[in-house]
């Protein structure tokens, strides 16, 4: 079953048992698909739906520390809430050694060798692990190892 319509299956089932929060929540969530889709005019994809859902739990997650901060423990929870809600749809995330060994094989593909690379490292990477990886991480990983393999310059 495609992600858009298995949400669409939830949302029914939460209104059937009455679970307020989590319609809510699902409803906030086609609403911003339908948003997007509206804006673009396009039926988003699975992987589409996943950029739109990364989206929304980076949002909450930047709320629950502001909440923090102004110490409204209260919302920061109701935000924390929506991000598990959110979480339910990403696919299963990768381990540690699939990362790396999905790093590996871009870097072997594009036999990347200095920063001049990175694009077409992540160009490979971004597809494989979208919804299921911290890209920030990823990208932190692959500028490292390529910072590393690069020449320094004399006198530095």
């Amino acid at each position: 079953m495609a992600l858009k319509q298995q949400i669409q299956t939830d949302m029914k089932t939460a209104m059937k048992s009455g679970d307020k929060f989590r319609l809510k929540t699902i409803r906030m969530l086609l609403a911003g698909i339908k948003q997007r889709e509206v804006d673009e005019r396009i039926v988003l994809t699975d992987e589409q739906v996943i950029v739109v859902l990364e989206k929304m739990i980076k949002q909450r997650q930047e709320s629950v520390k502001q909440y923090q901060q102004a110490q409204r423990q209260d919302l920061a929870d109701q935000e924390a809430q929506e991000i598990e809600i959110l979480q339910t749809y990403l696919p299963e995330p990768l381990t540690d050694a699939e990362i790396s060994e999905i790093i590996q094989q871009a870097f072997a593909e594009t036999n990347a060798s200095s920063m001049k690379d990175m694009a077409k490292v992540m160009g490979l990477i971004k597809p494989q692990v979208q919804g299921r990886a911290d890209l920030g991480k990823i990208s932190a990983t692959v500028k490292q190892q390529l910072q590393s393999t690069t020449p320094k310059p004399i006198g530095t």
